[in-house]
């Protein structure tokens, strides 16, 4: 592929470089989400209820521009649980095809470590973004999240197990 040169002339340059703008306008855009996995000594996992859609969800949400993953994950948990910790090590690399109109994506998940019930009593929902968050049995969560939600959470669960990173596609570890 050809590389971008540094003048902007909007002609490639003698070596057949692009110009910069013209190189970077070509380039694909992948939307991005971070999420976080909590889970309990009993290997229950943490879901919170959105307001505004019927499937519940780990915490996290989409990475803003200029933002990295990991920064958005600590920005989500704040926002949504009133919750101030970084994001532990990145568990769950997760490609997503394109699907209605929304381009393909990458979510990163990250361990959240272990959680009380007493952690969750403190929870507050400030901005109305959420209803409720409890813990889940694997099978439980099952039932409340979209099946690659699902698939995510199992491979983010192994990972934490195995002290790895899981490489997905829709949800299903490859790696």
């Amino acid at each position: 592929m050809p590389q971008p040169s540094t003048p902007d002339s909007g002609q490639p340059s003698a070596d057949g470089e692009l110009p910069a703008a013209q190189y970077i306008a070509g380039l694909a855009r992948k939307r991005m989400a971070a999420g976080v996995i909590f889970r309990d000594a009993a290997g229950r996992v943490l879901l919170v209820e959105p307001s505004y859609e019927p499937n519940w969800e780990i915490p996290g949400g989409v990475v803003e521009q200029d933002e990295s993953p990991w920064a958005a994950a600590e920005r989500e948990l704040a926002e949504e649980l009133s919750w101030h910790r970084p994001p532990g090590r990145l568990l769950v690399v997760d490609y997503i095809k394109p699907y209605d109109a929304r381009p393909e994506g990458i979510v990163f998940v990250f361990d959240g470590g272990l959680v009380t019930d007493n952690d969750i009593a403190e929870m507050k929902f400030a901005d109305g973004e959420l209803l409720s968050a409890s813990l889940h049995t694997v099978a439980e969560a099952r039932r409340k999240v979209k099946p690659i939600l699902a698939d995510r959470i199992a491979s983010a669960l192994a990972a934490v197990d195995q002290g790895a990173t899981a490489l997905c596609e829709q949800g299903q570890r490859i790696v």
